[in-house]
């Protein structure tokens, strides 16, 4: 994986999840408590999830083939959605229905001091792991707020781990209330309930993935500020005058595919046509160099063919698209 950050936070949430999901499960064993049941199997999700999150980015990295002409940059989005997916039918569905049984058929939590003890040690080494998490996503987060960096970041990794430890520490919270309330009421009911509200919780975080991961999966466009970039460096007012419409898709989180016709002079000659353009691309992947596959189509602008419509296709030379101002 190119992003090494994303790498390091993954590395980093795998391991407390590990150790994390074997001391639940002792902890369950030996008190029964469903709450440490349900964030056993959290755990253990989350662990499998970092697990296909870092097989998607080794598998990301492999070159082009004749039949996947623009590479495997896709294979990230891919492995992220099934991270929602197993979030949301191993950890949250099995936690929901989890605490229904146990509100159904309450019992009384034995030798709390287990489950006590593990969620104390859960909340440390969880924050850690959040702590990395941030850490990592700082540079690449720039002055955006946290929400928007989940909802514009192009490389999935980051915002899943941060996402599912996040989750994570409301969910240990949400326990360590559930078997305290049972504790001191001696109602086992409490267990259940806190059960139960960390199944919603792990749902809610897995749809919220889902309609990310889904977005980046149907193609995204490159950013606001990538795209003024682009333009500025399309045109340079001799042989390209302007650009008439552009299109820009992400093949992965570090490619992007530029595609643009833009307006040449008439009277210029084929070779100082082809010259221009690849003048052009030169200054296209040097203000955005993960652009690495450009399309430029020369035409002549058409202020007739421009007041056609708003819709590119229907007008060959229109409609007018001059770069943004800076």
């Amino acid at each position: 994986m190119s992003a090494s950050g994303g790498t390091r936070a993954i590395v980093a949430a795998l391991a407390a999840n590990l150790a994390i999901a074997a001391s639940k499960f002792v902890a369950f064993a030996f008190s029964g408590s469903s709450s440490m049941l349900a964030e056993g199997v959290h755990s253990l999700a989350d662990s499998g999830n970092q697990a296909l999150l870092l097989v998607g980015g080794k598998k990301a990295q492999r070159e082009a083939t004749p039949q996947h002409p623009f590479g495997y940059g896709r294979e990230r989005y891919i492995y992220a959605f099934l991270v929602s997916i197993v979030l949301f039918s191993v950890g949250g569905m099995f936690a929901i229905y989890e605490g229904y049984e146990k509100i159904k058929h309450p019992h009384e939590i034995e030798h709390w001091y287990w489950p006590v003890g593990v969620l104390v040690f859960a909340i440390i080494a969880e924050s850690f792991s959040f702590r990395t998490a941030i850490k990592e996503s700082n540079p690449q987060r720039g002055n955006l707020s946290w929400t928007e960096f989940v909802r514009r970041a192009k490389a999935p990794e980051l915002p899943v781990v941060l996402l599912e430890d996040f989750g994570a520490l409301v969910g240990l919270v949400l326990a360590l209330g559930g078997v305290g309330i049972a504790l001191a009421t001696g109602d086992g009911v409490w267990d259940g309930v806190g059960t139960v509200c960390i199944g919603v919780l792990l749902v809610l975080i897995a749809l919220v993935l889902a309609v990310e991961t889904k977005s980046l999966l149907l193609g995204e466009s490159a950013g606001p500020e990538q795209t003024r970039k682009i333009e500025a460096a399309v045109v340079d007012g001799t042989t390209v005058t302007r650009i008439i419409h552009m299109r820009t898709l992400h093949l992965g989180p570090e490619e992007l595919l530029v595609a643009a016709k833009i307006a040449v002079r008439h009277d210029d000659t084929a070779t100082e046509v082809a010259r221009a353009i690849d003048a052009a691309e030169s200054r296209i992947r040097q203000a955005v160099p993960i652009a690495r596959v450009i399309y430029l189509e020369p035409d002549i602008y058409s202020e007739t063919e421009a007041t056609k419509g708003p819709d590119p296709e229907a007008a060959p030379g229109g409609p007018a698209h001059p770069p943004a101002a800076h």
